[in-house]
């Protein structure tokens, strides 16, 4: 929302995780109803069952923790907030970024200094950038101490090349900054063979804190959940400490029914699997159909990798926008969000000048309207071409090539 209702100032808070848009797994919502009569509440930073599902998880993904060195909350922001407290200084993030880290920060009274990103991917800064933003921070007296990145980004849907992301993290390192590595999308790459993901911890073990938030995959958004991966090594048992102190103080503990069905998704059976893979196979289709739309009408688009949303540039339809009345991202966010009839978040929430004409569009709007509509895009082999999504998608179509017919006619009569 914006600071001021009837005007286009700071954004406080950002759109919510993008959602998958399909039904609740039949499974995970038996393990939930099932643990639903719990009284007794989840102790603070996960039991030990949910903590061995975890550790088990990151396990599996190249990245083991030593005990005592990973903890839950409800909800990625919570850990973040957590760690933001527990570590001084001031936070570094990428331009654009995750919409929800900013406000985490500025919580706490903390500013937020944005880096930009290169032009092939987002979610990890540029590493001359990094380094010029540090060096002019120290030269205006501010104590630079936190960098927070993603290496499957929202909101771009891009990942990260591994070379990128080697020279960033040794920037970061000779800086002294320690890092948080957002992977809650690491597990939705739309071509898992074709893209290579790398986690920075995999890189710097002793100074990086993994966070991901199981709604990005394995949960629905409604039943708050994430996991914090602490390095070894002595700060990470220090850094552990002090997290679960600051938790502690919120009493930010994750729901006993949902901790119940968090501990069955992380330990990964067949069901949960296939779903997760199914999933991805829908929206990444879904994401590409939209990308060419978009493309095909004059905006500019990274192709999307990951997750469940693009984000495009509509600077090339400028002179259309303007005629409009759009002179901004958030008057663009209200024309296309009233024109397309689903949500399409400005550039502005996710850290991105507001001057800027760019947006979030995510898929799950385009799947249907009902439970059983989405649910059917599951075991269609083309569920771009299901009706209703190929009425949605030519709705985007539509509007965007209005606007292009609009710029071409600007430019005729000029």
């Amino acid at each position: 929302m914006r600071t001021d209702p009837e005007g286009h100032g700071p954004v406080r808070f950002g759109p919510p995780l993008p959602d998958d848009g399909l039904p609740v797994l039949p499974e995970l919502a038996g393990v939930l109803a099932a643990a639903a009569s719990r009284a007794g509440p989840e102790p603070v930073g996960a039991g030990p069952a949910l903590l061995d599902a975890a550790r088990g998880y990151g396990e599996r993904r190249g990245l083991p923790a030593a005990p005592g060195r990973t903890a839950l909350a409800p909800g990625a922001p919570a850990l973040l907030t957590a760690l933001t407290a527990a570590l001084d200084g001031d936070v570094l993030v990428p331009r654009p970024c995750a919409a929800w880290w900013a406000p985490s920060v500025r919580l706490l009274g903390r500013p937020v200094f944005h880096v930009p990103t290169p032009a092939e991917s987002g979610g990890v800064p540029d590493p001359y950038a990094l380094l010029e933003t540090v060096r002019r921070m120290r030269a205006e007296g501010r104590a630079p101490r936190l960098l927070v990145l993603s290496v499957a980004d929202d909101p771009t849907a891009t990942v990260a090349p591994p070379e990128l992301l080697h020279e960033t993290l040794e920037a970061a390192a000779g800086e002294g900054l320690h890092l948080i590595s957002d992977e809650t999308w690491r597990d939705t790459l739309h071509d898992r063979h074709g893209t290579v993901l790398l986690s920075p911890a995999e890189m710097l073990p002793d100074r990086v804190t993994v966070v991901t938030d199981l709604a990005g995959s394995l949960l629905p958004p409604g039943w708050p959940a994430a996991v914090a991966r602490f390095p070894a090594g002595e700060e990470g048992r220090a850094l552990h400490a002090r997290v679960l102190d600051v938790l502690t103080a919120l009493d930010a503990r994750v729901a006993a029914p949902v901790a119940a069905a968090a501990g069955y998704a992380l330990s990964e059976p067949e069901p949960v699997t296939a779903r997760v893979a199914a999933a991805v196979r829908v929206h990444a289709r879904v994401a590409a159909a939209a990308h060419r739309a978009v493309v095909a009408a004059g905006a500019l688009a990274r192709p999307p990798q990951c997750g469940r949303h693009l984000y495009v540039d509509l600077s090339p339809l400028a002179p259309a926008l303007a005629a409009h009345g759009v002179g901004d991202a958030q008057e663009l966010e209200d024309l296309l969000t009233g024109r397309l009839g689903m949500p399409a978040a400005g550039g502005h929430r996710f850290g991105d000048d507001l001057e800027t004409p760019r947006v979030r569009l995510c898929t799950a709007p385009l799947l249907g309207d009902t439970p059983e509509e989405r649910a059917e895009c599951l075991e269609a082999d083309e569920p771009e071409e299901l009706p209703r999504v190929g009425r949605a998608l030519n709705r985007v179509t539509s509007v965007l090539d209005g606007l292009r017919d609009d710029a071409r006619r600007w430019e005729s009569s000029r």
